[in-house]
């Protein structure tokens, strides 16, 4: 490569083919994997195992007190307190992979005191490798990559991702992408997010928008944006994505008509899941019941202190007439 590189960056990329080359072996013969289901529609391979093995004693090797974030290992390897944290996607897209269907890819990012520094996002079935140094810019093999100079929404082309986990809201889902889909030139959904945020960088894509994603899906790929000249963050335009499941993306036009359309939908998904994640879901629902009988009490009271509407009848108010009369001093 023609351009110096930062060496924590230098061992990314070397990490990255490692596992590449562990992936372009077995895409040779994807009948002899063994494919596990950890949830529906969720894979895993033994590619994917092999491929992060091979990452972290990359990277361990090199930077044995850094922490790693891994999403098939979690944290269990690497320093669990360290500024430097490794946030690592072996085989972004194994449900391609594992059908044949060539896109997919590794995905690397380190992150320092939670802001992403370097990134490498590696497709081995095209040898394309995308990197990037925060502030160094974004390349795509040598060669410098941006994101597209489009203005316009309705000549925009915009990548996303299908809900397909089980419990998705797959509704709420389709609200969001008939409104993109009636403002744009067309929509994507190849199947993995990591070269779909490189895909916003070197701009193949005038922006995307997910759901449902976590760190490893999308650390990588958002330094490569933001180092192209474009931005990323969630519905709502803010910046803390990488944990929201929620994520937007795009030049900086088109990102803010995509935030625009989809802040309504804000974290919906992200809120459910946290509370199920903590263990606050029936919490939540005890205290949506107890507001509501707080409301019905309130509601009753209020009902109690308005004063009493009382039908005065013909005869009745003949009848009081008269006592009136009865009562008059004259």
């Amino acid at each position: 490569m023609s351009q110096a590189l930062h060496p924590m960056l230098n061992i990314a990329i070397k990490a990255a083919r490692a596992a590449g080359a562990i992936i372009n072996r077995a895409s040779l013969d994807i009948e002899r994997l063994t494919v596990t289901a950890k949830s529906h529609n969720d894979f895993v391979t033994e590619v994917d195992k092999a491929a992060e093995d091979a990452i972290i004693s990359t990277i361990l090797e090199a930077y044995p007190g850094h922490g790693i974030l891994a999403e098939e290992s979690g944290r269990e390897h690497g320093a669990k307190h360290s500024d430097y944290v490794w946030i690592i996607d072996p085989l972004d897209g194994t449900t391609n992979f594992i059908h044949g269907f060539p896109v997919y890819a590794v995905s690397i990012a380190l992150a320092f005191r939670g802001q992403v520094q370097q990134a490498v996002v590696y497709d081995p079935s095209r040898n394309d490798l995308f990197f990037a140094s925060k502030g160094k810019g974004a390349y795509m093999n040598d060669r410098r990559i941006r994101v597209s100079k489009r203005t316009r929404m309705l000549e925009s082309l915009i990548g996303t991702g299908f809900p397909f986990r089980k419990g998705d809201n797959f509704q709420r889902y389709l609200k969001m992408f008939e409104e993109v889909m009636v403002q744009c030139a067309g929509v994507r959904r190849p199947g993995a997010a990591a070269l779909d945020l490189c895909y916003v960088a070197a701009g193949f894509y005038d922006g995307f928008f997910e759901t449902g994603l976590s760190p490893w899906d999308v650390a990588a790929g958002s330094l490569m944006i933001t180092e192209a000249g474009g931005l990323v963050g969630n519905f709502t335009g803010e910046p803390d994505f990488l944990y929201q499941r929620e994520i937007v993306a795009g030049t900086p036009r088109i990102y803010g008509q995509l935030v625009k359309t989809l802040a309504p939908y804000s974290r919906v998904i992200a809120d459910r899941d946290a509370a199920a994640a903590d263990g606050e879901s029936e919490q939540d629902e005890e205290l949506m019941q107890s507001l509501k009988a707080a409301e019905a009490q309130a509601q009753a009271a209020a009902a109690e202190a308005k004063p009493k509407r009382v039908r005065i009848t013909a005869a009745a108010k003949a009848a009081e007439s008269q006592a009136g009369k009865d009562d008059a001093p004259f």
